[in-house]
This record gives C-alpha cells, sequence and structure tokens, in this order.
C-alpha cells in the first residue's frame, strides 16, 4: 500500500512541479510534501515489499522447528520493536499533521504566502494518509503478535 501511494504522490509532484500553469507557487508549494513523503513512502513500501517473501519462508520455517524458541528468542522481540516503532512513527506524523495544518491556518487567506499554504496542505494530508495506513499495519501488527503469543 505504502509503495501505491508513494508512486501517486511522486507523480502528482511531477505534474504540479512541471505541468500546473495556474498559481505555480502553489502548486510548488504543494509539490514538496508529495515529493519528499511520496519517496520516503515508495522506499519503505519498496523495502517491506522486497523482504517480505523471503520472511514469510524463514519465519514459517523456524516456527515449524521449535515454534516457542523462535518467538521466544526472535520473533516475539521483532514483533515488539515493530510495535514500539509504529508508536515513534504516529507521533512524527501527527507533528507533521498539525504543522500543516498550522500552514494551512496562517496562510490560508495571504495570495502572496500561497507557496506556504499549498505545502502545508499537502503536508497534512500526506501525514494524514501515512496515519491511516500505518492504522491498518498496526492492527494486523497487533493481530499477529497476539496470534504468535498463543503458541508460547
Amino acid at each position: 500500500m505504502f509503495l501505491i501511494i508513494g508512486i501517486i504522490a511522486l507523480v502528482l509532484a511531477i505534474v504540479f512541479f512541471f505541468f500546473i500553469k495556474s498559481s505555480p507557487s502553489f502548486y510548488k508549494g504543494a509539490a514538496w510534501p508529495l515529493l519528499v513523503v511520496g519517496l520516503i513512502q515508495i522506499v519503505v513500501g519498496y523495502s517491506v515489499y522486497a523482504r517480505s517473501d523471503k520472511q514469510r519462508m524463514d519465519v514459517s520455517y523456524k516456527m515449524g522447528l521449535e515454534s516457542k524458541v523462535f518467538i521466544q528468542q526472535e520473533e516475539g522481540p521483532r514483533m515488539k520493536k515493530v510495535m514500539v516503532n509504529f508508536v515513534y512513527y504516529r507521533y512524527v506524523e501527527i507533528a507533521l499533521a498539525i504543522a500543516g495544518l498550522v500552514l494551512v491556518f496562517l496562510y490560508r487567506s495571504k495570495p502572496e504566502k500561497e507557496f506556504w499554504f499549498g505545502l502545508g496542505i499537502t503536508l497534512a494530508l500526506q501525514a494524514m494518509i501515512m496515519l491511516g495506513a500505518d492504522y491498518f499495519a498496526v492492527k494486523s501488527g497487533g493481530e499477529y503478535v497476539r496470534e504468535i503469543e498463543k503458541l508460547i
């Protein structure tokens, strides 16, 4: 999901940078969060996609050998770290959403500051999209953790 969202954001950033001629300052401001956050989404999405199949096979293999030991020593601690990292991501995403909203409210009625208004809108939207995507990732991660803990 992150990969697809990132590709869409990157395409929009390119369109905003090079093809939109009306309100160029607004669209240039809007393009920056799309570009930066979109690239992060692409990198994260691709890295998760690229390692998922091997990781799935490794987990299946190790679960078949010695599931309790594997869960206690490897998979449990790995997932605990993953779930803690989601808390940090949430804080960053909330901070970015608030920063974007502050820019929107500060510059919404100042045409000479339309760059910052555009930046604020897309920064807030990108942060909220990531919050939503992470919500589902946390939900499925939590379900996974509960299921593997039942095996101990």
